[in-house]
């Protein structure tokens, strides 16, 4: 409940230096009428600097009062009684701006009390007691203070138990020092009240509240063009209480920079409504588009955010936050039908309040209209997925449920990406779910071997991706064979059985038989079709088989079927000797009998037949089943051999790194190596020539 974000005190330095210029000068050409006589344009108090009649600058105290009552106005829009902020000005002592009372936590009590304070006197002499170090030391005073939640939580505590309640805050201090020197002073300053303060908190004096972790934050500004010695830091830790960043910051981009730190400060987002259609002021028949930036939770934005969705982000002129973009989009009124997929609603207050964009997209949603905003999608269309209405006075942002939500009806298995699919092999998969079950034993017996069970490798999910799988309600002896096939533990028993089965498939396709597919209706298909058939499903067999070739028996049943495949004419072999005894028994329709020696093969263990097959199949592995990587990487390896080796790994033993320049660094004893002896030896051999 009490985070760090809880309580919040801006120290603001109230000293001489804050009254000079932020040398941005301000035009005021569009003024009408001359310029005054005196030749400067002055604000109320000083808070204008003149330079000639046309434009003016604002002071440092001006600039850092604006920025920093704007950082609260959006954190008492966004959390109303749930944040607090408080206001401390230091010069020769700290004053108290306002406490954490409700009654005082508010834009008017504060912007009177500063209108009060004024912008600091510059006729004022330079003396030591000015100082932002009393409002340091205020602040760690006002962090001791507990806040109404804080007191409720005491009452139902009781007083011996006030070490318990959570007391964490942040002080953002705005002033200006000379060099890294001084920066260091401030922190150790604090860091030893700090300290003393929560001494005095402890027992026995308990004078407020132990500050669990402080949280500072020193912005130090200067001018516009003028560069400071102080440089950047992030977050650092301090002591085990503190925490410590530094930025330097020129005055008139304090705005951005205190903008930036709230979105970490309070977890929020910037969100910039882009196309906003506004009638011209000057011509109420033409309308621009214009653009409008609000805060908001970052939540917003991540609970609606799904895979296929990105957060079109960018950085605004000026500053260095990034922002979401999202698109405007025809406004209507605000029906449950809109807010029905709604999957969280949070609070938006606008970045420029003042501006004339924000003043119409504010008056435009208290009007009663409702905005969809829209969001891109990654394959380039879009979804609406905010929109933006007003309840109650106050304006929210709706996340909107842009994917499948829990009200939709589940998606039924039938709807697969390309249609209705109504042919899944369910009562297989049932099948092979029951089969894979595993079972804990009572008792474990330690010289039993270790259970090992293989799960098939190949599962079509429908039953018209597979031709075996199709067939297997249509042969009789199909699915006994296909049980053969992935037995783990085939013997010489089951290769025979398996052999015969290739031979009665081989003995169909001889007889010209179509494959009984239920699509075909009884008709006769053509010579050409058939042939296609049975090459679909030698090839799904042959895949199955590899899949599962464990033994010795698996590999034999996979030459006998790549063979019938070559001479089915799906992976021809070439002729070579041997290879007519082969064709004889294949390829010859009207003797389909003469394929028995194949099965005898592994009957009978025939070397002469045995090794007919193997040869066949090292043919097809060296042509017709080579792929396009396999020949491009045995060229690579054919070129890469005619290359000769690195010299450096020729002449470096084995187990030893070669050094790449080994002469590196000896270059002037070369040189005159080279002109002492070298040069005559040249010389000597031209003579003789």
């Amino acid at each position: 409940m009490f985070e760090r974000n809880q309580k919040t005190i801006f120290v603001l330095d109230h000293t001489r230096y804050f009254s000079i210029a932020s040398e941005e000068y301000i035009s005021m050409d569009f003024l009408k009428g001359k310029p005054s006589g005196d030749g400067g344009a002055t604000g109320a108090a000083g808070n204008a600097t003149g330079s000639g009649g046309s434009q003016f600058s604002k002071s440092l105290w001006t600039c850092a009062c604006e920025s920093s009552i704007e950082y609260c106005r959006v954190v008492w829009d966004l959390f109303p009684g749930k944040k607090h902020v408080r206001f401390i000005v230091s010069d020769t002592a700290a004053h108290i701006v306002n406490t954490w009372s409700p009654s005082t936590q508010n834009m008017s009590h504060v912007m009177n009390a500063m209108v009060m304070v004024g912008v600091p006197s510059r006729n004022v002499p330079t003396s030591s007691d000015y100082s932002v170090i009393h409002g340091l030391r205020a602040a760690i005073e006002a962090l001791a203070e507990p806040t109404d939640e804080q007191l409720a939580a005491m009452a139902d505590l009781g007083t011996d138990e006030l070490s318990r309640i959570p007391n964490k805050g942040r002080v953002i201090c705005i002033t200006s020092a000379r060099d890294n020197t001084s920066m260091k002073s401030l922190e150790d300053i604090f860091n030893t009240v700090l300290v003393q303060q929560n001494t005095l908190a402890a027992p026995p004096a308990k004078k407020g509240l132990v500050i669990d972790h402080c949280h500072l934050v020193i912005l130090n500004i200067v001018p516009l063009g003028v560069e400071s010695l102080v440089t950047n830091r992030s977050l650092l830790k301090i002591s085990p209480l503190l925490d410590v960043e530094i930025h330097t910051v020129s005055a008139p981009d304090i705005s951005y920079k205190l903008t930036h730190l709230i979105l970490n400060h309070y977890d929020l987002a910037s969100t910039t409504v882009t196309n906003i259609p506004m009638k011209e002021e000057q011509n109420a028949n033409s309308s621009a588009n214009y653009d409008v930036e609000i805060l908001h939770s970052r939540r917003a934005h991540s609970i609606t955010c799904g895979p296929d969705f990105s957060l079109p982000t960018s950085i605004k002129q000026g500053a260095t936050y990034e922002t979401v973009t999202l698109k405007w989009c025809t406004p209507r009124g605000c029906g449950s039908a809109d807010l029905q997929p709604c999957l969280g609603q949070f609070l938006v207050t606008p970045v420029d309040v003042t501006s004339r964009p924000s003043s119409c997209l504010i008056n435009f949603l208290l009007n009663g209209r409702s905005v969809l905003l829209e969001m891109p999608r990654k394959t380039g269309s879009k979804a609406t997925s905010h929109m933006l209405s007003a309840r109650g006075g106050e304006i929210f942002v709706h996340s909107l449920c842009i994917t499948r939500s829990c009200m939709d009806e589940a998606p039924s298995i039938t709807d697969g990406p390309g249609g209705r699919v109504s042919d899944y092999r369910t009562a297989e998969l049932g099948q092979l779910i029951k089969m894979s079950r595993m079972v804990p034993l009572k008792v474990k017996d330690p010289s039993a071997p270790p259970l090992t069970r293989r799960l098939p490798r190949y599962f079509p999910l429908t039953t018209s991706s597979s031709i075996l799988f199709h067939l297997q309600r249509h042969i009789s002896w199909l699915p006994h064979f296909l049980h053969l096939l992935v037995k783990e533990d085939m013997d010489k028993q089951d290769e025979v059985r398996c052999q015969q089965h290739i031979h009665e498939l081989y003995k169909s396709a001889s007889r010209g038989d179509v494959l009984p597919f239920t699509h075909t209706n009884g008709a006769r298909l053509k010579l050409s079709k058939a042939k296609d058939q049975y090459r679909l499903l030698y090839r799904e067999l042959e895949q199955l088989i590899q899949l599962n070739a464990t033994t010795m028996h698996h590999k034999n049943l996979l030459e006998s079927l790549q063979s019938l495949r070559a001479a089915y004419g799906d992976a021809p072999l070439k002729a070579e000797p041997g290879a007519s005894l082969l064709r004889s028994f294949t390829e010859s329709p009207l003797s389909p009998e003469r394929l028995e020696p194949i099965s005898s093969v592994g009957a009978s263990g025939s070397s002469n037949s045995n090794s007919l097959l193997k040869a066949s199949k090292r043919r097809m592995s060296s042509c017709g089943q080579r792929s396009l990587l396999d020949i491009i990487s045995s060229a690579e390896r054919s070129q890469s051999n005619k290359r000769l080796d690195f010299s450096g790994r020729l002449c470096t033993p084995l187990g030893q790194v070669a050094k790449l320049y080994p002469d590196f660094g000896t270059k002037d004893k070369d040189a005159v190596t080279t002109g002492a002896s070298i040069t005559p030896n040249v010389k000597e051999e031209s003579v003789r020539s």
